[in-house]
């Protein structure tokens, strides 16, 4: 059976979304709402036809018609960045210029994202439309501590993503095609209403890499300003200036995965360069987006002190004392099992180090019950916000404000 004919059609989604009462429930909930769905579509109408096509001409590429050489993607001992490489080089190729890779693709192929398809010279996306990951958030999952804490997020997502972290813990979605992935029929206008359905004030772009699915999120976030919402973008930071500037101008918020602060950790554990994600990050705050920073720590690869207060002081003085930096605990996970857990000790340290260095706002991730989980006055030092897991129990914010002293906190509060 093909995966098209297991796909369900967005009517019926928002219909039965609303009939059996989802607004009231959770992500897991909505989620096994969608494979009950699923499994009873595969049963009852196995040859029920693709409900819409997902292909669409792509933003951000040029055509390499004529004059195509091996030069134009690799150099002498470099590995090809062409997905499919051919001498003498014929046919029509294409050139993606929405991410640092800068795929030349041959006709009939995809890039390295695997969701960007070269169809007659036309890049098309794949996923425009149908997502594999539906769900409803509170927003500090993601984690956003300082944009409208606690609310929740309508958060899609589509397959694929144009880095290759050996620590993925979405490598079942974000590494696999959109044919591999269980995909329900939900285009911009369906995201926007189903965010409201669930009365959700933001809608996120999450759990893959929301990049190579580009024109969806960028077309769904201008519907959803349109409509009152706003949108959020969960990302690696591994894309272009120009179409991030675009997306800067129709989108809220951006937390970016620093993922290290070495190119090497990034080439041998990421697959990628560090340099564009700095420059990423540094070009988000200077459009006056909403943003805050993640660091994974991983034990041996990326923990070294040294290296975390370079990071630390970086983002003091390349951004901004005020942008949020958080520290998340690693979890062995898909091809990294043979590494422990990231030790407290060591998010702790990073924690104190940010607060020694002039960080306003520190957070410790992944680690139940630890200090760093909350937001703190950078003047009175008094706690503002108390969370239990991604749950606000206490949050002493008000317009913006300290309101023990007065003091401005950074952040979108209302």
């Amino acid at each position: 059976m093909g995966e098209a004919e297991t796909r369900i059609s967005r009517r019926r989604f928002l219909k039965e979304l609303a009939g059996v009462g989802l607004c009231a429930l959770g992500g897991g909930a909505l989620l096994r709402y969608l494979g009950a769905r699923r499994a009873e579509a595969m049963a009852t109408a196995p040859d029920q036809p693709q409900p819409g096509p997902y292909a669409r001409e792509a933003m951000h590429y040029t055509s390499v018609s004529q004059g195509l050489e091996c030069s134009a993607c690799h150099t002498t001992g470099e590995p090809s960045r062409v997905l499919y490489c051919h001498t003498p080089h014929q046919g029509v190729y294409v050139k993606c210029g929405l991410c640092p890779r800068g795929c030349v693709i041959a006709e009939g192929h995809r890039g390295e994202c695997g969701v960007r398809e070269n169809r007659g010279g036309v890049l098309h996306t794949l996923v425009l439309g149908n997502p594999c990951a539906v769900a409803n958030d509170p927003i500090e999952k993601k984690p956003l501590f300082h944009f409208l804490a606690g609310t929740t997020a309508f958060s899609i997502a589509t397959a694929g993503c144009n880095l290759h972290c050996r620590y993925c813990q979405n490598w079942a979605i974000s590494q696999v095609p959109p044919e591999k992935t269980d995909n329900v029929d939900l285009p911009p206008e369906g995201v926007v209403e189903s965010a409201r359905r669930m009365q959700s004030p933001t809608i996120a772009y999450t759990y893959s890499e929301p990049t190579v699915f580009y024109e969806y999120m960028l077309a769904t976030a201008q519907a959803g300003r349109a409509a009152g919402l706003r949108s959020v973008v969960i990302s690696n930071g591994y894309i272009n200036p120009e179409p991030l500037r675009m997306l800067c101008r129709a989108v809220d918020a951006i937390k970016v995965d620093l993922k290290g602060f070495n190119e090497r950790f990034y080439e041998q554990v990421c697959s990628g360069t560090l340099q564009p994600v700095l420059d990423s990050i540094q070009l988000i705050h200077e459009m006056g987006v909403h943003l805050e920073i993640v660091n994974l720590v991983v034990p041996t690869l990326n923990d070294d002190e040294g290296e975390l207060r370079e990071l630390i002081r970086w983002v003091r003085d390349s951004v901004s004392p005020e942008t949020p930096l958080h520290f998340s605990r690693f979890h062995p996970l898909y091809q990294l099992t043979n590494l422990p857990p990231t030790p407290v000790e060591t998010l702790t340290r990073a924690w104190e180090m940010a607060r020694e260095e002039g960080l306003h706002y520190a957070y410790v991730g992944n680690v139940a019950d630890h200090p760093g989980n909350h937001t703190y006055c950078p003047h009175c030092g008094r706690r503002l916000i108390t969370r239990m897991g991604f749950w606000v129990v206490e949050n002493h914010v008000s317009e913006g404000q300290c309101a023990y002293c007065g003091a401005p906190i950074y952040g979108v509060w209302g």
